[in-house]
């Protein structure tokens, strides 16, 4: 026999090749265990209608982060929502399978005891749409409720005090017991001091032996404050007329329509120019309802002093006696309603002003009111898209599951 002639098996030769055919053709799919499939029915059952519980619990919250609701319509919808998630749970459900039928003695063991179980698509073409709409209905229910959202809204006044500073530019004021000297210490305050009082129209008012405005009283601090760099001694005649300061600040605030006027007075001497007694401007302050603050600068003891000019123009300083006419000062603020502070030094100029800068506290009004805004939009839009989810379900997905 030729050798290329294929050998015949032997009957009882099993071939390796037929048998894996043979067991391949003959095997089936195994169902799966009732275990499981208990649990992708759960799964899928639970899935859609956990998303309306978050939808439920956003609800919640939002309510309780600010919202209000302002109709009672609500209740119509909450109770048809009622009606509908207890249908659903008291009607039972029963599930068609989309693609195969497992038949089984452990399936039809199980079968006996209750609904015929179903793979999780058709469990989803049922239960996805019905979520979608309890979803639609409680949009609905909180819409008619009408919520709102309430947001407060304060208007704050603020009412300013008009100011005027009244500094004095006397020969003496370029004395070195302050750094570098009383007028350069007392500007640096006083800039500081306008940098404070934000709201406040503030004017500036120069003296020596005769008074004249500086800066007219201004919202505008940066004019004020470069009126108040550029004082200089020497601008008027000379000497300290602090009745005459006095009066033209006061000139300045008589016509002010302010609840607070005030006037902060600042000198290193006693008043021994012009025509008008320092009392007498106090009483003319007193009036027109204006306090006057009054500073006495210098330290206590000898200061030295320019005493005369030199030929070069430059001032010539020798020790003198500081004298500050403090009775004067007291009387004047103590007539007005206000308060006389002495400033022996930088430090403790700025503390009075600080202090000045507490006294007068400016008046705050504060109107509140609540603005409301309508919040249906959003749960009304909620609705739409779930009824359309739900027909456009209903119409191509899970169509044969509907049917």
């Amino acid at each position: 026999m030729p050798s290329s002639l294929p050998r015949e098996s032997s009957p009882h030769e099993p071939t390796s090749r037929s048998s894996k055919r043979t067991s391949t053709l003959c095997s089936t799919p195994k169902p799966p265990t009732m275990t499981r499939a208990k649990w992708m029915l759960g799964l899928a059952r639970a899935l859609p209608h956990g998303a309306v519980v978050l939808a439920v619990v956003a609800a919640w919250l939002a309510f309780r982060g600010g919202m209000e609701w302002n109709s009672s319509w609500g209740w119509l919808g909450v109770g048809v929502l009622a009606v509908h998630t207890l249908l659903r749970i008291v009607r039972p459900q029963r599930y068609e399978p989309a693609v195969l039928h497992w038949s089984s003695s452990e399936l039809a063991t199980d079968a006996a005891a209750g609904p015929r179980l179903a793979d999780w698509r058709s469990v989803m073409g049922m239960e996805l749409p019905a979520a979608c709409r309890t979803a639609a209905l409680l949009g609905l229910s909180v819409a008619l409720f009408r919520p709102q959202t309430a947001s407060t809204i304060e208007d704050m006044t603020r009412e300013g005090i008009d100011m005027v500073l009244a500094m004095d530019l006397s020969a003496s004021m370029l004395s070195r017991d302050f750094r570098p000297n009383r007028l350069e210490s007392a500007k640096d305050v006083a800039m500081d001091f306008v940098d404070s009082r934000p709201v406040d129209r503030i004017g500036v008012i120069a003296y020596e032996g005769e008074a004249f405005t500086q800066v007219p009283i201004t919202s505008d601090h940066i004019v004020v404050k470069n009126g108040i760099s550029t004082l200089e001694t020497g601008q008027l005649q000379g000497g300290t007329a602090i009745g005459t300061g006095l009066a033209v600040a006061v000139n300045r605030l008589r016509e002010s329509k302010a609840a607070s006027k005030v006037i902060v007075l600042l000198t290193d001497g006693e008043n021994n120019a012009g025509q008008i007694e320092p009392m007498d401007a106090a009483q003319l302050a007193k009036l027109n309802n204006i306090r006057v603050y009054t500073i006495g600068v210098g330290t206590v003891g000898k200061a030295k002093s320019p005493v005369a000019i030199l030929p070069n123009g430059q001032y010539k300083y020798d020790w003198v006696d500081v004298r500050i006419d403090e009775e004067v000062l007291q009387g004047m603020a103590s007539l007005t309603g206000a308060r006389y502070f002495r400033a022996t030094n930088a430090d403790k100029l700025k503390e009075i002003y600080r202090e000045i800068d507490t006294l007068e506290k400016t008046e705050f009004n504060v109107l509140k009111y609540q603005r409301k805004s309508e919040a249906s939009a959003g749960w009304i839009l909620m609705a739409f898209v779930s009824l359309m989810l739900e027909f456009l379900m209903r119409t191509t997905l899970f169509k044969s599951v509907a049917e």
